[in-house]
C-alpha cells in the first residue's frame, strides 16, 4: 500500500485520473473503487482501490450545520 499526505487532494485526484485512464485502455475487465472516511481535526483518508490500495490523507472542512455528530457512522460508497 502507498501512503501520502496531501492537504488539497490534488495528489489523489491526479492518481484517480491516472487508473481511470488505465482501465479504460486496458483490453479487459477492470475494477475501480473509491472509498473515504473520516479522520480527526478535519481530515479525510481517501482510498483508491485498483489492483492495489492507493491511500491518501486530505485536509478537509467539514460543511456547516450537516446535522452529523462528530464521530458518526460515515457510508461507503462505489463510483
Amino acid at each position: 500500500m502507498d501512503r501520502w499526505h496531501c492537504d488539497t487532494g490534488d495528489s489523489a485526484l491526479r492518481k484517480l485520473e491516472e487508473l481511470y485512464r488505465g482501465l479504460l485502455a486496458h483490453d479487459g475487465f477492470g475494477d475501480l473503487r473509491v472509498e473515504m472516511r473520516i479522520l480527526k481535526r478535519g481530515q479525510k483518508e481517501v482510498i483508491l482501490h485498483c489492483g492495489k490500495q492507493y491511500r491518501y490523507v486530505v485536509d478537509f472542512e467539514p460543511a456547516a450545520g450537516n446535522g452529523r455528530k462528530e464521530g458518526a457512522a460515515v457510508t461507503r460508497q462505489q463510483i
